[in-house]
């Protein structure tokens, strides 16, 4: 399974793979965002701890959905 992705991404024009590189980038961003948000204890804005949670578990969900996503369109 690794070695077709690979295959696949040596397929791919510069301007696919500069894509993969920003979709991937962009997943590791809201991903970490998300867990900084939720374990930051002296996070700079003003939240409840309950909501400040939520609000990281929503980063997260979001950024597996927007991997998700992106991976299925890109299998092409």
């Amino acid at each position: 399974m690794f070695e077709k992705t690979i295959i696949n991404f040596k397929k791919k024009s510069l301007k696919e793979r500069f894509l993969l590189v920003i979709g991937i980038l962009f997943f590791l961003l809201y991903l970490v965002l998300g867990l900084v948000i939720i374990f930051w204890k002296e996070f700079p804005i003003n939240m409840k701890p309950s909501y400040r949670v939520a609000f990281g578990i929503v980063l997260i969900v979001y950024s597996f959905f927007r991997f998700m996503r992106f991976f299925n369109s890109n299998e092409e």
